[in-house]
């Protein structure tokens, strides 16, 4: 009879013979799931494990008892894990052999020893490498071996217990096998454990792995990881590079990517394209436009093309750093090796032509890429509407508009407000306000787009339209922001409606909106523009009850304002309170101080001033000088006014244009023309540009001298300057022609003043009268007369004075008491002069003054 054991040997061996077949017949694929349910059969009995010994004395692992079990389907044996673990041991140099018997031994594929042991098995022969990680992707995509770091970790001990000199590859594969199973914060985990263990898998699966958090913005731990690595002086590949300095560009710190470049080259990493075109994207975000073109060209001398991102990126930051001429040079290298000018490019070249002041050139390149075949984008139709609105090229940003929305391309918020600011800059209200309708419509008027529209409404005095307006948007569901409430209290600031902007102060309350240093600092601004300095400082005083921290323009606002009342003494005390809270004068404090003390006259306050100032170690700006220089002239002391300008040479400052105007109008008052042309020539030499201001000066101060030709051929070089000449301007130069008595000079001047669309106001009108009643050119005076009435400008008493007078001159007596009557008749009420002319026949004074 045979024992026990000779019994359960034979069934064993049936029935893996049986389980070998059948599994022939699953596929790999399969495998898995049928192991999982045979492992939960047998799992009840992994104890049942028996050994035998030899009359020799050695002891070998036996076939398993079978034992049987209700729990068990048709009677299936159950082995030990140590058997298997035991029978795979044995298979070490046959490691296709293991995986057969592990294929065999279904029941043990749930149990981690075995599949890690099997794992570490694989992973020692080449030919086997592959059939690991098929296993490792499988059960981790299936979840069948549990937490990957418990993998991990079983690993590590079982190479330990068995001495296993395991390949790094079976750690390695373990991490890829992660990374497919989306399980990357489990990667994570292992490969610190890996470190811990003094296990250190390939850089390229490790290198998989960073590129997968990069992917999910796992940016803090990748630099940690890294950290990590470099500890134990794993520093990785140039691939490990192009990661790491990825990841910093992510994060917004190109410093950081390059010192990644420079240690890379210190270690002697053989870099390559990609690495170079990194670290060039990296110094052009910061943008360090030097670094970018070097590392640019030592990526060309290294005999590679940059890349069509490469080039892009440089162009771009050439065109930040407002380099436009390297711009055009990089786009031409990149369009002659092959790569063609995307519209990214395109955009950024077109861009830099504008903020050059070259709008035609951005928009000739436009037309060159339509033509290319290109297409414009939201952001390249933005740039130049917005650019064409800020110089006022109107009909060319409209154009392009409609363009745009030909091609499909919807308008944004943005553009909106670029052409709607355009508009209302060159007066084309009937325009803008057509484009803003047309956007309301359409539903793409915002808030902002209605601030423009606020704004520009209370600039020019009309909140009651603004007001309107309002309405129109809070009807529209477009909520009012606080950006929007100071826009309107500015308009009532500026008209010197209070009440107005206190009523918006109470709805700002009311909304829920908490009113800034910006609301509070307008309101007191208003109060001390309409002289109300204590209601400005009570708002101050319920900004400070309020806890609303003013900022530094809110204490020069008040220093400013007091400044302007001529409370200068009050002014002195609030200055110390402000200092006292925190508030250190700067020169824009001490700028209206000076600016106060000159309005008053008080030349030696702004002087001590000054001295202050300097002692306080706050340097003075051409304001400052400017403000002295323009008091000392003023009150007629030009010598001192010269003593401060070469103070502020010797300090090294130089004069601004305001400086200069304040000096040339100076000697130009006292007639002294040489010296006003002296300073005129140096502002040319120092590099600034003569502004209209200072043209008018010079043209007022030859105009005191009967010069008319020296005065015309400065209006000539105004003109060539292409600044506009005034009304200020055209006044001068026809009442020194007047004086000189070339009244055809005067009336071509006049000519010429209406043509370019200005129209005269009382004191030319008053020059022109006196000029031809002068030359007896009275018709012609009364023409001028007339022409006032359909201009809306009231004559004066001075104006029918200069008419009556030339009547009674030219004998006209009839028409001279005519005019007097007309005077009364319009309110006018004669004067001392009227009677005079009216007595004597003639108006005492050979010239009218009249304030030119």
């Amino acid at each position: 009879m045979r024992s026990v054991s000779s019994i359960n040997f034979s069934l064993f061996h049936r029935h893996r013979l049986c389980n070998f077949l059948s599994s022939k017949q699953l596929s790999e694929a399969d495998l898995s799931n049928h192991f999982s349910e045979k492992f939960r059969l047998s799992s009840l009995f992994l104890e049942n494990v028996s050994s035998t010994t030899h009359s020799d004395g050695s002891s070998c692992c036996m076939e398993p008892e079978v034992t049987e079990s209700t729990n068990c389907t048709e009677g299936s044996p159950v082995i030990s894990k140590n058997h298997v673990m035991d029978t795979l041991l044995r298979y070490l140099t046959e490691p296709q052999l293991a995986l057969k018997f592990f294929k065999e031994q279904s029941g043990y594929v749930d149990c981690i020893d075995v599949f890690c042991l099997l794992l570490h098995i694989l992973t020692l022969n080449s030919q086997t490498r592959k059939a690991a990680r098929i296993l490792l992707n499988n059960y981790l995509l299936k979840n069948l071996c549990g937490s990957p770091m418990v993998l991990m970790e079983r690993l590590a001990e079982l190479e330990k217990r068995y001495d296993l000199r395991s390949d790094p590859c079976v750690y390695s594969y373990l991490l890829n096998s992660c990374v497919r199973a989306n399980k990357i914060r489990s990667a994570v985990d292992c490969l610190k454990t890996m470190f811990e263990h003094d296990v250190y898998p390939w850089v390229p699966h490790i290198n998989i792995l960073l590129t997968a958090m990069l992917r999910r913005d796992m940016i803090d731990e990748i630099h940690d990881l890294h950290d990590e690595m470099v500890k134990r002086e794993i520093y990785g590949d140039r691939y490990t590079l192009h990661v790491l300095m990825r990841a910093c560009l992510k994060k917004g710190k190109p410093e950081e990517a390059e010192k990644y470049y420079e240690q890379a080259l210190d270690r002697g990493v053989e870099l390559d394209a990609a690495a170079y075109s990194i670290v060039i994207k990296a110094a052009c975000q910061r943008p360090c436009l030097d670094l970018a073109l070097k590392l640019l060209k030592v990526m060309k001398d290294l005999g590679w093309t940059p890349s069509v991102g490469t080039y892009t990126s440089v162009i771009c930051a050439c065109v930040k750093k407002r380099n436009l001429a390297w711009a055009l040079i990089l786009k031409e290298e990149m369009v002659n090796s092959g790569i063609p000018m995307n519209i990214v490019v395109a955009t950024s070249l077109m861009k830099g032509f504008c903020v050059k002041g070259d709008v035609a050139s951005a928009l000739h390149l436009f037309d060159e890429i339509i033509e290319a075949g290109l297409t414009p984008n939201k952001v390249t139709f933005s740039v130049l509407i917005g650019w064409c609105s800020k110089i006022g090229t109107m009909e060319k940003a409209y154009e392009l508009y409609c363009q745009m929305k030909l091609m499909g391309i919807q308008p944004t918020a943005y553009i909106i407000s670029d052409l709607s600011r355009g508009f209302l800059k060159v007066n084309l209200v009937e325009d803008a306000y057509k484009l803003f309708d047309e956007a309301v419509d359409n539903g793409i008027a915002n808030v902002i787009t209605y601030n423009i529209f606020l704004s520009w409404l209370c600039k020019k005095g009309k909140v009651d339209e603004a007001s309107n307006l309002w309405d129109k948007m809070m009807n529209k569901g477009i909520v009012p922001t606080l950006v929007s409430y100071n826009i309107m209290m500015l308009g009532y600031c500026r008209k010197g409606c209070m009440d107005g902007a206190l009523n918006l102060m109470n709805e700002i309350l009311k909304m829920g909106l908490k009113p800034n240093a910006i609301t509070n600092t307008i309101l007191i601004d208003g109060f001390f523009k309409i002289g109300d300095f204590k209601h400005a400082l009570g708002v101050f005083g319920q900004m400070e009850a309020a806890n609303i921290a003013p900022a530094d323009f809110t204490f020069n606002t008040i220093i400013n304002g007091m400044c302007k009342v001529g409370r200068m003494s009050e002014m002195r005390d609030m200055l110390n309170k402000f200092v006292e809270m925190g508030f250190i004068p700067t020169s824009i404090t001490y700028n209206s101080i000076i600016g106060g003390y000159v309005k008053k006259g008080d030349i030696d306050s702004a002087m001590s001033t000054y001295k202050e100032m300097c002692e306080n170690g706050i340097s003075p700006t051409s304001v400052t000088y400017t403000s002295l220089i323009d008091g000392y002239c003023k009150y007629s002391n030009i010598d001192l006014a010269l003593k401060m300008h070469n103070e502020m040479k010797n300090k090294g400052l130089k004069l601004d244009i305001i400086a200069y105007s304040a000096l040339i109008d100076g000697f130009c008052k006292r007639q002294d023309m040489e010296n006003a042309s002296k300073y005129f020539s140096e502002l040319l030499e120092a590099g600034l540009r003569p502004n209209k201001i200072v043209y008018n000066s010079m043209i007022s101060g030859f105009r005191n001298l009967k010069n008319m030709d020296a005065a015309i051929e400065m209006q000539k070089k105004m003109i060539s300057e292409n600044i506009t000449c005034d009304l200020l301007t055209y006044t001068t130069l026809i009442d020194g022609f007047l004086k000189v008595g070339k009244l055809s000079f005067a009336l071509d001047i006049y000519s010429e003043m209406r043509s370019q669309g200005i129209l005269p106001d009382i004191i030319l009108y008053t020059v022109l009268i006196n000029g031809l009643c002068n030359e007896g050119q009275l018709e012609d005076a009364c023409k001028m007369l007339k022409e006032m009435d359909r201009n809306n400008i009231a004559p004066t008493v001075l104006v029918y004075n200069t008419l009556i007078a030339g009547h009674f001159r030219k004998g006209n007596l009839q028409e001279a008491f005519r005019l007097h009557d007309e005077m009364l008749d319009r309110g006018l009420i004669p004067d001392d002069s009227t009677y005079d002319i009216l007595v004597c026949g003639k108006l005492k004074g050979s010239y009218l003054q009249c304030g030119v």
